[in-house]
């Protein structure tokens, strides 16, 4: 700190003549102690200025800048006493100028020659220090650059709960298109079904109301002809024979079968109820896919762009702004499968035929995510690349594929340690990689153009 440039006797108080402590301020601009200022007008008996003994108020306020200065002045003079001591042997109050090698602590002339430090080696503090200042450099430097790393990290941290934030916003749109499209099946099912069912009671409906007519109609016409022949047999006996040929002939007619019942004229209700959530469940499997394996967009390079549902990819010359978390691959356009196998068999397809390069098959939930390194030891695959577009090394686990394929499939028998390759249009086997698993193994995949997951047929 800068030594002030004022002196002891400036900063005094004129009644104690010590340094100023809570320093009022007159009205005639003399400044005292505001204890010794009390001290003297209980002592005089008048408020007056114990300099020129003018009045002064009852309350003087306190001079803020000489209080600071005064602070200012005693915090410097602490110091130098603090330092003068820590320059000085605290065994003989000698100044230290020596550093003993041996004991690694400052000694003073008189410590040198003490047999406490005899055939010692000492060197002079300013020598001395310059190679502990060094060490103590490079370990500042180490934790400088240990501090930047890990503002590097924060910011890293920051923008992960920035993109899961993202996430889950996303997550949650497209959960609620799902569910609205499963929710709009549903209700379509239901509106197809009660129109169904109204349009049978509508076809029911209008059935009977044709039998109504008929059985009124026959009603009608028996009143009548009863009617007529009850009036006939009042008649006389010449009139009665006269018309009983036709009356006979009216009432054989009118006893004719009667209108018989419908069958089945009621509603047919099991054939709306029946099974009715299993019968809409396998309508709503024709409309629905099943995807074998389904993308980790965890794991994604930063320049492939999966597709919302996770079944397919594709390139971006752009890379994402991504968090680089510890499972995504960073150096390699590549992504692996959600869900990791450790026994069973399992299959998928791939279609790859708008894809100018392309590499499939398994790698070990342990395999580096960083870097290259990850293609030479625990990859099984197979790959095409006509145009050399991706110049690398390939390892023994690799295989080349000279055809131009439309669809490759992989089929993994995690027990048996086998990893087959075919070509599901032709039938065509490709390859066998034959190896003991150790660990959960994961869908691998690769491409600088487009891949997509075929989802199971009739399942």
């Amino acid at each position: 700190m800068a030594s002030l440039n004022v002196s002891a006797e400036e900063l005094s108080c004129p009644v104690c003549h010590e340094i100023f402590k809570a320093p009022v301020l007159l009205s005639c601009s003399h400044s005292v102690c505001k204890e010794c200022l009390q001290q003297f007008w209980r002592t005089k008996g008048t408020q007056e200025c114990p300099v020129c003994r003018r009045l002064s108020s009852h309350d003087p306020p306190v001079n803020l800048v000489l209080k600071n200065l005064c602070e200012a002045l005693q915090k410097e003079r602490k110091e130098s006493r603090s330092s003068e001591s820590e320059d000085l042997c605290s065994l003989h109050s000698e100044k230290l100028k020596l550093f003993c090698l041996e004991d690694k602590q400052l000694v003073c002339l008189v410590c040198r020659d003490s047999q406490q430090h005899e055939n010692h080696k000492f060197r002079p503090i300013g020598e001395a220090a310059h190679p502990y200042k060094e060490e103590l450099n490079t370990a500042l430097k180490y934790l400088q650059e240990k501090l930047k790393h890990n503002e590097n990290i924060k910011e890293e941290f920051e923008k992960t709960v920035q993109h899961m934030k993202s996430q889950a916003d996303q997550t949650e749109h497209q959960i609620k298109q799902q569910f609205e499209k499963l929710h709009q099946f549903l209700r379509d099912e239901e509106e197809a079904t009660i129109t169904a069912l109204r349009e049978e009671e509508e076809q029911k409906k209008q059935m009977m109301k044709e039998k109504l007519e008929e059985i009124n109609t026959h009603i009608s016409a028996l009143s009548h002809t009863i009617k007529d022949t009850e009036e006939m047999m009042k008649a006389s006996d010449v009139c009665f024979l006269k018309k009983f040929p036709v009356s006979m002939e009216r009432v054989q007619i009118s006893s004719q079968p009667d209108p018989q019942t419908p069958s089945e004229p009621l509603i047919h209700v099991p054939r709306y109820l029946g099974n009715l959530p299993f019968r809409v469940w396998k309508k709503m499997q024709d409309i629905v896919q099943n995807t074998p394996v389904i993308l980790d967009p965890n794991t994604a390079n930063p320049r492939l762009i999966l597709s919302e549902d996770l079944t397919s990819l594709r390139y971006s010359e752009e890379t994402q702004p991504l968090p680089d978390n510890p499972e995504r691959f960073d150096s390699y356009p590549c992504v692996l499968g959600s869900e990791g196998f450790n026994s069973g068999t399992h299959c998928w397809d791939v279609e790859v035929k708008e894809s100018r390069y392309w590499s499939l098959g398994v790698t070990t939930a342990s395999n580096q995510r960083k870097g290259w390194k990850f293609l030479y030891t625990d990859v099984w695959s197979v790959w095409y690349d006509p145009f050399q577009l991706v110049s690398i090394f390939q390892p023994n686990t690799t295989f080349p594929v000279k055809v131009n394929l439309e669809c490759v499939r992989v089929n993994l028998d995690y027990d048996k340690g086998t990893v087959s390759f075919s070509d599901p249009v032709t039938n065509t086997h490709l390859h066998t990689f034959t190896t003991t698993f150790t660990d959960t193994v994961f869908p691998f995949f690769a491409s600088i153009y487009h891949l997509r997951i075929l989802p199971l047929i009739g399942q």
